[in-house]
């Protein structure tokens, strides 16, 4: 028997049906939630307006001072950490802990004045943050978006094929789509379009959110703590893991998009002090706001102050002794690779490497996903004209001939399968259910599109 190299175009026709019938719900959500995320220092800002440019009669209160104004509005609770001002006459924020919870208190740098107390964990931006990573469901909202983003890959693997244009086809229904046929061809050439354009931008958004994911993130953690042992062995010390696994925090400062920082033992006020020639030795830097100045924690006596930008490679996390001495700086560059690879893709993830730019793309990648859905459900709804939702889903049907081996697509399906555990994983669940289970329920396989394959 004469083996096909690519398997018949039903076939790849119901994995992309069955594939984007799952993904359709997360794929929306993930683009408006993730469309108005790569906003986040525009919303914030905005946001924040009424906390900036404020009336200044005289010279500002000590750093110390301030902090202290804090703590005595929140009772019980410890410094997290100084935030330095964008500008002489914004608020000043101090990051306290209390318990597990961490608050922003705003303070009028001169009148100590408590102008705000906000929760971190209650923020617009870090609950769209959340809603987008985990669906406010923790880990098992990670593992529900690490399964949607792999079947998503599998969605614009076989959504190209399905569009590759055919001999002589020509560009229309190919490059842009046939304005003046029929209805459905609209819709069809609207879907196949609009994914062909945005297909590379979609798999890298996808392929760049796994890091964060519950279990794909987990086994890039361990990938990283395996290449940074022998530098670790070597006395080097090598900076935190700075993005989030599972929508639990990795790094130094938790409340800022999943930074965690380590519990800070208690200090009493007078400990503050150095902070207040910290402040005048890192306000010369020039750092990428925002800069958190932090005291010692649990685990080191040292204080810290770093960059906490979104645009990663401008990150700079800087080490100073008990006196106010500086002992170390590490740039985005000293970074261990794992860490600046994943860093510029999170970067861009979050529209923030290069600019406009690269807000524009995202946001057009969004506005494509949410159309591909749209027209999606649209295709789907035409293919159930004529017929009931109760009677069939609307699968494509399968082929009347038994499919003959195809390698090629075996082996991308198997190389994804092991490179996304979940799609693989769920897929074997898949194949198993419709070799062994099926057949007890005919009814129900007919209404899938499976009768005649089983």
């Amino acid at each position: 028997m004469k083996l096909r190299r690519w398997p018949a175009h039903q076939i790849v026709w119901r994995w992309h049906f069955y594939a984007g019938l799952f993904c359709i719900p997360f794929m929306l959500l993930l683009s408006v939630t993730g469309g108005i995320y790569l906003f986040k220092p525009q919303v914030e800002a905005a946001l924040d307006a009424p906390y900036e440019h404020l009336v200044l009669t005289g010279t500002a209160a000590l750093a110390h001072q301030q902090v202290q104004a804090a703590l005595e509005a929140v009772p019980g609770a410890v410094l997290h950490a100084y935030e330095l001002q964008a500008n002489p006459q914004s608020a000043v924020r101090v990051l306290v802990k209390q318990g597990a919870v961490i608050s922003r208190v705003y303070v009028h740098p001169q009148t100590l004045q408590i102008l705000n107390i906000a929760r971190e964990d209650s923020k617009l931006m870090r609950i769209v943050h959340e809603l987008h990573g985990n669906l406010l469901l923790g880990a098992r909202g990670s593992y529900l978006v690490e399964l949607a983003a792999s079947w998503a890959i599998v969605m614009v693997i076989t959504g190209l094929y399905l569009w590759w244009p055919k001999a002589g086809q020509g560009l229309a229904g190919v490059v842009y789509p046939r304005m003046r046929k029929s209805s459905r061809v609209f819709w069809r050439d609207l879907h196949g379009v609009v994914g062909f354009w945005i297909s590379f931008f979609t798999l890298f958004l996808l392929i760049s959110g796994l890091p964060w994911t519950k279990s794909w993130g987990g086994m890039l953690k361990e990938i990283r703590q395996i290449q940074t042992m022998h530098v670790q062995m070597g006395n080097i010390k090598i900076q935190p893991q700075d993005w989030t696994v599972g929508g639990v925090a990795a790094g130094e400062h938790a409340a800022h998009e999943g930074h965690a920082m380590q519990s800070h033992v208690h200090h009493h006020a007078q400990d503050y002090r150095l902070l207040d020639p910290l402040v005048a030795t890192v306000a010369p830097l020039q750092l990428t706001p925002p800069v958190l100045v932090a005291p010692p924690s649990n685990k080191s006596a040292d204080w810290t102050a770093r960059s906490d930008a979104q645009n990663r490679p401008l990150r700079v996390n800087i080490r100073f002794d008990t006196v106010g001495n500086m002992i170390e700086r590490k740039n985005f560059a000293d970074k261990p690779w794992l860490d600046r690879v994943i860093g510029m893709g999170v970067a861009i993830h979050e529209g923030q490497l290069f600019g406009w730019f690269n807000q524009l793309l995202g946001v057009v990648t969004a506005l494509g996903l949410a159309l591909l859905s749209v027209s999606a459900v649209v295709l789907w709804w035409k293919r159930l004209a004529n017929a009931s939702l109760f009677r069939t889903l609307g699968a494509p049907p399968s082929s009347q001939r038994p499919a003959r081996f195809a390698w090629a697509m075996i082996a991308v399906m198997l190389s994804l399968g092991v490179l996304l555990p979940f799609f693989g994983l769920s897929l074997l669940l898949v194949l198993l259910m419709e070799r062994y289970v099926m057949p007890y329920f005919p009814m129900l396989a007919n209404y899938l599109g499976l009768r005649q394959a089983i």
